[in-house]
């Protein structure tokens, strides 16, 4: 109770002095909330910038591989596939530049071996789930682009990162009776098909779009900003706008894959999806 009496007293002497709370707190605080601010603005000045730069570019760098380019891959980071009952499943999953879309599919027993919680927010809180973990390298990549995203006053969340084949089953199923087959097909990935079960992959939100997966994200500052520095980090915007027909996905402002840093830059400066970069490039 004597926190209680002291909290009165103390605004008692707010009331009778004619003092207002923010008076009472420390010059460095408010400081340092107006250091948080310039550099909220600051970095939203900066993202509008290079998303208009961006923009303007896009025109040129679209599929930009020029005819006389070659680009070159060691062999080890191509898919080695094996047809099972008409399915082409992967044999090497532990690949880092796996390629698992709707041509391409895993295992149902597959599961990475490496598999840790990133030490980031979700949106679900600590909660213990699957979907909070991902293989250590790009655990660690998204611990990275975080910790620079909140130093530029950027606040993101994890939405969804590992996902099983039987919890990738699930959402197929619930999805289907939701909107039916052909429009399931068109938002989520068939059980074996889904970047998630690689542990590479990683649903981003933020508070301005409530948390939510959704086209919108696109506009916010924080959607902005991965759209344009989450390659430094080793990661893509693996769904873009315009390239649906690529990707037999449509545009997911959220989900990004890593591929690392070296990779990352190329598809990036070259606006290439992963399956228009394997198309082109040539093994070593």
């Amino acid at each position: 109770m004597l926190h209680k009496k002291y909290g009165l007293f103390l605004l008692s002497i707010i009331f009778l002095s004619g003092c207002q709370v923010k008076d009472l707190i420390p010059e460095e605080f408010h400081f340092i909330s107006q250091q948080e601010n310039t550099t909220k603005e600051q970095t939203k000045q900066k993202v509008e910038q290079n998303t208009k730069e961006k923009e303007e570019n896009s025109a040129t760098t679209k599929g930009g591989i020029e005819n006389e380019e070659v680009l070159t891959l060691d062999s080890q980071f191509f898919n080695e596939i094996q047809e099972v009952n008409g399915k082409k499943l992967i044999q090497n999953p532990e690949n880092s530049l796996v390629l698992v879309n709707k041509e391409y599919s895993l295992s149902d027993e597959y599961a990475p071996r490496d598999l840790v919680r990133p030490n980031v927010a979700f949106s679900f809180g600590f909660l213990e789930q699957e979907k909070a973990l991902m293989r250590k390298e790009a655990a660690r990549a998204l611990e990275q682009m975080f910790q620079e995203a909140k130093l530029n006053g950027i606040e993101l969340y994890a939405v969804s990162a590992y996902r099983s084949f039987e919890r990738q089953m699930m959402i197929f199923d619930a999805e289907i009776n939701r909107v039916g087959r052909e429009k399931a097909i068109e938002a989520v990935a068939y059980p074996g098909q889904s970047e998630h079960q690689t542990g590479l992959a990683v649903d981003i939100s933020s508070k301005s779009v409530n948390l939510l997966l959704i086209q919108e994200f696109e506009k916010t500052l924080e959607g902005k900003w991965l759209a344009l520095n989450a390659h430094h980090y080793g990661f893509i915007l693996r769904y873009p706008k315009g390239k649906e027909e690529i990707t037999g996905y449509k545009f997911e402002p959220w989900h990004f894959r890593y591929v690392g840093k070296d990779l990352a830059e190329i598809l990036y400066e070259k606006g290439l999806t992963l399956e228009e970069y394997f198309s082109k490039v040539k093994a070593i």
